[in-house]
């Protein structure tokens, strides 16, 4: 469960104070996977960092009981002097995992070859994304999120497989998608809100939340 608590949070953009939530109160349960509709500048990648951890609210309470994940395409925590083999054993015993397997699962994905026993900082930013994206399917989460649709790299057959890895991931786990585009969010979603001027409007279908997201855009 990932609960949001009376959860406010704004920036200064040099012009103005850009409100993101304003005391928004939510609650996302095991299995059902939960949509975010937004306008672009809305706040959408903002609350995606607050959900992990990345960011902290202003005001209010995260209360966070399962494995979330942090941003698919993110990684943090990757030291470009060691290897990617070495990152990928290092990032295995943080989430107490076996090394052996993510770094033989992380291998096979990327299938970098010999870059893969060569250090993070020589990689092409291609071969970066792979390995970050790889990384991250190696690992077990309850919740995954997702900021604007699937990471999709320069390699088709990397996205194949990775695509098929994440889809039969998906199918066992809970998702959080935030996109200003409905259709991004068909496939995997059961629920849905409309972030709109700080406040969260939930709704219990999709179809329900784009009409009104039609209706006001």
């Amino acid at each position: 469960m990932l609960e949001f608590e009376n959860v406010s949070k704004a920036f200064w953009t040099g012009k103005q104070h850009k409100i993101i939530l304003d005391r928004a109160s939510f609650r996302i349960e095991l299995g059902n996977s939960l949509g975010i509709l937004a306008p672009n500048g809305a706040g959408k990648t903002t609350i995606i960092n607050m959900m992990c951890g990345l960011e902290k609210p202003d005001e209010g309470k995260i209360r966070r009981d399962c494995r979330i994940s942090f941003p698919l395409g993110f990684m943090g925590g990757l030291v470009n002097k060691h290897t990617g083999n070495e990152n990928a054993r290092y990032i295995a015993r943080i989430y107490g995992l076996d090394p052996d397997y993510v770094a033989a699962f992380t291998r096979w994905l990327t299938d970098i070859e010999e870059y893969f026993d060569m250090p993070v900082g020589t990689y092409s930013s291609g071969m970066r994304q792979r390995f970050n994206f790889a990384l991250l399917l190696a690992l077990d989460f309850d919740i995954y999120l997702i900021d604007e649709g699937m990471p999709q790299t320069t390699d088709a057959e990397f996205n194949r497989k990775a695509g098929k890895v994440l889809y039969e991931r998906l199918q066992t786990s809970t998702t959080v998608i935030v996109s200003h585009q409905a259709s991004t969010l068909e496939k995997f979603c059961n629920s849905a809100a409309i972030l709109r001027d700080g406040r969260l409007y939930m709704f219990e279908t999709l179809d329900e939340a784009r009409q009104y997201y039609d209706y006001t855009s």
